[in-house]
Formats: C-alpha cells, structure tokens, sequence
C-alpha cells in the first residue's frame, strides 16, 4: 500500500513539475502566449523572432537552472542533515560556499591588489564561475583533510562553520578597503541569480550536477544506516571514513558547482528535505533523494516565478524569495514537531 502511495506522490509531483517549468519560461518583462511558447520548445517558430531569442537563449536555460539548482541544493541538503543527524544542517555548513564567495570576493573586491578586472576582462562570463569554483575547492581541500584527521564527525561540523566565519571575516577585510562599485557588485553576485548562464555554461554545469547526483545515488545504503548511528552502519559492513569522505565530497560538488554559477541561495537546501520527510513519511533515501530533488526543483521554479514580479520588468533577488519561503517552514516544522526525523 505504502508503494502505490509514493508512487502516486511522484506522478503528481512530476505533473507539478511540469506544469510549473511552462509557467515559469510564460513569466516576464515580454509577454508571450502560452501557445506559441509551446510552438517554438517544440520546433516551430513563433511570428516574432524575438520571442524565439527570449525563449530558447534566455527564459529556457533560466527555467532548466532553477530546476538544477534546487534538486541539487536539497539533495546536499539531504546529505548534511542524514550525515550529522543534525535538522538544521545544510549544504552550507561545510563552508564550501563560504570559500566560493570569498574567491569571488578576492576577484571582485580584491582587484586593485589582485588584477581581478583584468582577469574579468580576459575571461568574460567564465572570470566569476572559474574564481568561485577555485574558493569552493580551497575550502574543500582543507575539510577532506580535516575530516581524515577526526574520527567525530560533529567536528566536522564545527570545523565547517569555523571555515566559513573565517572566510567572512576575510570578505569584511576586503570589503572594507573596497570602492562603493565593486561592494555593489559583490553584493549583486550574493543576491543569487538564475538567468545568467549560457548554454555552454550550463552544459557544464549540468554534467558535474549529474556526477554528484550519481554520487548521491551510490551512497544509499550508508546513508540508511546512518540513521541508526555509526555503531549500527559498522555492524554492516559500511566503511565509515571512506563513506564519509564520499558525502563530504558530493555536497561540496554540487554545493561548490551551484555557487559558482548560481550565487549563494538559501534556506532551499534546509527546508525541502523537511518537506520530502513529511510529505512521504518516510526515512529511507531510496525514497528521499529522488522525492527532495523534485520538490526541490519545484520550490524554486516557484521562488523564481514570484521574483519574476509578472507584468514588470524589475526581478527580485532570488535569495529574498527562498529565504522569505524556507525561513517559516523551518519554524513550524521545528514548532510542529519534538523531532524532524521520521
């Protein structure tokens, strides 16, 4: 009885899934009907050219991030919560975003000392993605090895969030001793944003989103026997370390990947595996890793369609939206509930 209720589950949240991704390419500044929408995503040709431009170049790969990036940042979400038993852990808590930001922090905030704009101007679209990626693997670099020389894995945790005080104190650092123009640059990277890849950037972000989402799939039979502590996975047969390291390594993938191309983006990663939990009630991942990337990509295709602001042509920052969402969900679920594992 319990399949065929899941199984209903997923068919209802792919038709949503659906349903919201033509809604979300349908919303912005150019009003486009819904038909010729559907004409030119299937190979016709709408009567303006340039609705097929603002279709196929921008709203479509913007609609295709939105759904990367919030299957991949619930599924790190998944990962961190299950690995340190911990209900307010996220994909962030490593601080590999933390070192993303400072290394575009360093580019943006950073250039009268490190020719960051010269490295912008050189490598156009490719300069903040290449200096977030570099920041995330630096900060990755130091947690793999630090979680090599601990056996806690709750000092890992800690370790993590020591990571990325230290690295916000560095961006203060330079944040201080920057002009007006490039704090408000940084500051606009920070907000987050979907809609500025290109298809080839995407093409690369969407192959190492699938490496890490085929890495999450091989480590779920650790990750069930987590729940039970690691006493009860050693009891298994499950390598502790090696499992660790594994997850370690995929959160910071997908973690490192998404904000480099993404920005920072909040609360998403927290939340939705809440929601999978009780949406499911269920605690097996065979279930949640595929249940948390669905909603997760439903959640943001909805943050990103609010943000459209429908009929203007202003779009609000796409973290205001996710944390305005994810914030209430995470105190009532913590309201609603003594414990938010099942």
């Amino acid at each position: 009885m319990k399949q065929i209720s899941y199984t209903k589950h997923f068919i209802f949240l792919s038709f949503l899934l659906i349903i919201l991704f033509f809604v979300n390419i349908s919303l912005g500044s150019v009003s486009i009907p819904f038909s010729e929408i559907f004409t030119t995503l299937t190979g016709g040709t709408p009567p303006k050219e340039s609705w097929e431009t603002i279709i196929l170049n921008f709203r479509l790969p913007k609609a295709i991030t939105a759904i990367l990036v919030g299957s991949g940042l619930s599924i790190c979400g998944l990962l961190m919560q299950t690995l340190f038993r911990n209900p307010l852990a996220g994909p962030f808590v490593l601080g590999i975003s933390s070192g993303a930001s400072l290394g575009v922090a360093i580019l943006i905030l950073g250039s009268s000392v490190f020719g960051g704009f010269l490295l912008s101007s050189s490598l156009s679209n490719w300069s903040l993605p290449i200096a977030a990626s570099l920041g995330a693997f630096l900060v990755l670099s130091a947690v793999i090895i630090a979680a090599n020389k601990v056996r806690n894995t709750m000092s890992i945790l800690i370790i993590g969030l020591m990571f990325g005080s230290l690295t916000s104190a560095v961006i203060s650092v330079l944040a201080y001793f920057s002009e007006a123009n490039q704090i408000q640059q940084y500051l606009f990277w920070s907000f987050g944003s979907l809609g500025d890849l290109t298809w080839n950037e995407l093409l690369v972000f969407s192959l190492i989103y699938f490496v890490g989402i085929i890495g999450a799939i091989t480590v779920i039979k650790p990750l069930n026997s987590f729940l039970l502590g690691e006493n009860y996975a050693m009891s298994l047969g499950i390598n502790i370390k090696k499992s660790r390291n594994i997850i370690l390594l995929i959160t910071s993938l997908l973690t490192g990947v998404i904000t480099a191309f993404s920005g920072p983006i909040a609360f998403v990663g927290l939340a939705v595996p809440h929601i999978a939990r009780m949406l499911f009630s269920s605690s097996n991942h065979k279930i949640l890793i595929p249940s948390t990337a669905i909603i997760g990509a439903i959640v943001l295709l909805i943050c990103d369609s609010i943000a459209q602001l429908p009929t203007s042509e202003f779009t609000l920052p796409i973290n205001a939206i996710t944390s305005l969402f994810g914030a209430p969900i995470v105190i009532w679920l913590l309201i609603r509930k003594k414990t938010i594992f099942v």
